[in-house]
């Protein structure tokens, strides 16, 4: 089965981060990963994001549309992580068909309720024995609450890092690189450091 990927990084994430991790992740998975840096100037508010990237000028939004519809894979995934996942899910509304897709939030904004009753749909936080993820409580509200209005049991995936992983910022960080920890990753542009893709998401 062929895959598509793109990946949406969260706020400051930098041309080279994306590089690095497309590269890695292409060496632990088949397919095509297509990585977006975080847009230039936007704060770390998801509507300021998604602005940005659907701002004429740059065409990101439109290529990323044209890619996704163009593609011939047998499985399309729209990764965003932090808030990123503002700029992947408004990717995936824009698309007319969602056969394919598998949108995927990386302990960040959440997938809107439409997004949410899609079983394809993965929303994903971290923990470890000593910690848990930046927006790991906010992601967990938010399902609970999506579950009683929907009446149904859509679970968040939790993964479990390395026990180097205990402060919010590493464990945040660790969905996307399996080298983060809490020595490695103090400040947010270190959350790409010695990049090795995580792909738990990745079936």
């Amino acid at each position: 089965m062929t895959a598509y990927v793109l990946f949406f990084g969260g706020y400051k994430a930098t041309i080279p981060n994306i590089k690095a991790w497309t590269v890695s992740a292409m060496k632990l998975k088949p397919g095509v990963f297509d990585g977006y840096p975080y847009p230039d100037g936007a704060s770390a508010d998801g509507d300021e994001a998604v602005k940005a990237f659907t701002n004429t000028k740059t065409h990101d939004y439109a290529t990323a549309i044209k890619k996704i519809e163009a593609s011939k894979s047998d499985v399309i995934y729209i990764v965003g992580h932090s808030s990123g996942c503002a700029v992947a899910n408004a990717v995936d509304a824009g698309l007319k068909d969602h056969t394919k897709i598998i949108l995927v939030a990386l302990d960040g904004y959440a997938p809107s309720d439409a997004q949410l009753a899609r079983p394809s749909t993965q929303v994903w936080v971290a923990e470890s024995d000593t910690g848990r993820s930046l927006h790991y409580t906010h992601l967990q509200d938010r399902i609970k609450a999506y579950n009683l209005k929907a009446k149904v049991k859509t679970q968040v995936k939790i993964y479990k890092a390395s026990a180097n992983c205990s402060t919010r910022l590493s464990l945040h960080f660790s969905l996307v690189n399996l080298s983060s920890s809490d020595t490695l990753v103090q400040h947010i542009p270190d959350g790409y450091k010695d990049c090795q893709a995580n792909l738990p998401w990745m079936v």
